[in-house]
């Protein structure tokens, strides 16, 4: 959405003041002639802003300063801040996906391909705690700012296409019920790994159990699967 853009298309002032600013950067050696490296490292050091204080409290001078970049060049690269926060969270969005895209579950049986996406799901979300709180933020900000992203509603569409090819293949091979909504099997494979993560210190501080130890998260992440494996699948297939 963002994209990066030429010195040579930008008005005079503008132009002048990117190049004063590269120069101030190579004497401080904070940045690298690397566009495409410092544009990833603003939205890595952003989207943990983000996470940690929301989009109201992050500041673009707490970001400039943990970046290789100034603040002017972050300005130029997002355009605002709501501009770094929306790229942020295509990031965050784009990283689910692509990690579902390696799974290859196309290639596997039914049954053992949505076994594999549910305990990826799980994994990603466990290990990606920015991720759920930037979710956690959005729906805050009743998801206003994702409307300004196609981006983002076009790398989500590629879930549900691939649950639903993997669901349809199962239907047609007799391993899963028929009459279920692909969107619905997503809705109840992310509520059950995302509620692991964002609802983990409250549950555990009420319930005096740790929610988060090895032993917990093992036998948590079991049964998720088996709990939309029941959902989804045939009694006999399970």
């Amino acid at each position: 959405m963002y994209e990066l853009v030429s010195l040579v298309n930008l008005p005079r002032k503008a132009r002048r003041e990117a190049v004063s600013d590269t120069e101030t950067d190579k004497k401080t050696g904070r940045r690298q002639q690397d566009p495409e490296g410092t544009r990833r490292n603003i939205i890595e050091v952003a989207s943990n802003e983000f996470a940690l204080n929301g989009l109201a409290g992050a500041r673009i001078d707490e970001i400039a300063e943990k970046t290789r970049a100034s603040k002017r060049m972050i300005y130029y690269y997002f355009g605002d801040k709501e501009g770094l926060y929306v790229s942020a969270l295509e990031n965050a969005y784009r990283v689910v996906r692509e990690g579902e895209a390696e799974l290859d579950i196309e290639s596997l049986p039914p049954i053992e391909g949505l076994k594999r996406l549910v305990g990826f799901t799980f994994d990603h979300h466990a290990q990606h705690e920015d991720f759920i709180r930037m979710v956690m933020i959005e729906n805050i900000h009743s998801g206003r700012y994702m409307d300004r992203s196609d981006a983002l509603k076009a790398v989500n569409q590629t879930a549900i296409a691939r649950i639903e090819a993997l669901y349809e293949a199962g239907v047609a091979q007799g391993q899963f019920r028929a009459g279920l909504d692909p969107l619905e099997i997503h809705w109840q494979i992310s509520a059950l790994c995302f509620f692991n993560v964002s609802n983990r210190a409250t549950f555990s501080h009420l319930f005096g159990r740790d929610m988060g130890a090895e032993q917990s998260q093992d036998s948590l992440r079991q049964i998720v699967i088996d709990m939309v494996m029941r959902y989804v699948a045939e009694p006999s297939a399970i």
